[in-house]
């Protein structure tokens, strides 16, 4: 086990990582943060993808384009770098930048967990402040998966943040979004409102118990700049088919799942839900 504290924000606590050992898979790799499960890395399958909502989120990945078609990808949040690595793996001439704020996590995923070979890039900066500098149509798939201290920031969880992701995807390029939210799912209401600002095409993606407010989770949102881009069919398919049998919300489904709500903004915040 490997135990060291992140680097934190200014005027914040410390946080504690962890990277353990999977005892039933010995090649498996846990990252924690503050004791919460954040990444898991198989050393020797990359393919391997531990939690639900990343293999939900790798789905949509998979169907972005032709099998093993490479992809210019930018990943906003990195973590253990899973996606990153499932990428490489299944699509090896992809082009990859991984942007995550903590250096002390970097340093400790670089020394523990190699990265995988090919053309992937690492910058330590914030989030918005990287998508904003990046030029437009530049990406095939941007995907966030941002946290601080166990939330989302607001400054990425915002209409314009949307818009920023939208502005630098190719005129086919998708969106995806991790988040966490609590039965009832006022976030992701919030969320998938917000993203239809900037998007044509929105999509929900999680677990049955989550959409039926059953439970605390993950969901993943998927947006596309086209209309009708979203490659629904297959998502329900998978989902279905999951280990953790999930759902898809679109068009009438998810017009009533986001009734009620207001897009979030740099100046509302992101739990403006009336």
């Amino acid at each position: 086990m490997t135990t060291e504290p992140r680097t934190p924000a200014a005027g914040a606590r410390t946080a504690t990582t962890e990277l353990l050992i999977d005892r039933v898979r010995p090649n498996g790799r846990i990252l924690l943060v503050d004791g919460v499960p954040q990444s898991y890395v198989d050393l020797v399958d990359p393919t391997y993808l531990h939690f639900d909502y990343v293999r939900r989120m790798a789905s949509v990945v998979d169907a972005a384009a032709a099998r093993g078609a490479a992809l210019r990808v930018l990943h906003l949040g990195g973590g253990g770098l899973t996606l990153p690595r499932y990428v490489a793996a299944t699509r090896p001439d992809s082009v990859q930048v991984v942007v995550e704020r903590d250096a002390a996590l970097v340093d400790l995923v670089r020394r523990e967990l190699p990265l995988p070979a090919g053309d992937l890039r690492v910058r330590v900066a914030d989030a918005r402040a990287a998508l904003e500098a990046e030029d437009d149509g530049r990406f095939d798939l941007v995907l966030a998966d941002v946290y601080q201290a166990a939330q989302m920031p607001e400054h990425v969880a915002s209409a314009e943040f949307a818009a920023q992701a939208a502005r630098v995807l190719r005129p086919d390029g998708i969106y995806l979004v991790n988040l966490t939210d609590l039965p009832l799912l006022a976030f992701s209401r919030v969320q998938a409102s917000t993203l239809r600002v900037a998007f044509a095409d929105v999509a929900v993606i999680a677990s049955r118990a989550m959409l039926r407010g059953r439970r605390y989770g993950n969901v993943v949102l998927a947006a596309a700049r086209e209309p009708d881009r979203l490659p629904v069919a297959r998502l329900v398919s998978l989902a279905a088919r999951d280990r953790v049998p999930g759902g898809v919300l679109h068009g009438a489904s998810l017009d009533r799942f986001v009734a009620g709500t207001r897009p979030a903004t740099d100046a509302t915040g992101n739990r403006a839900v009336t």
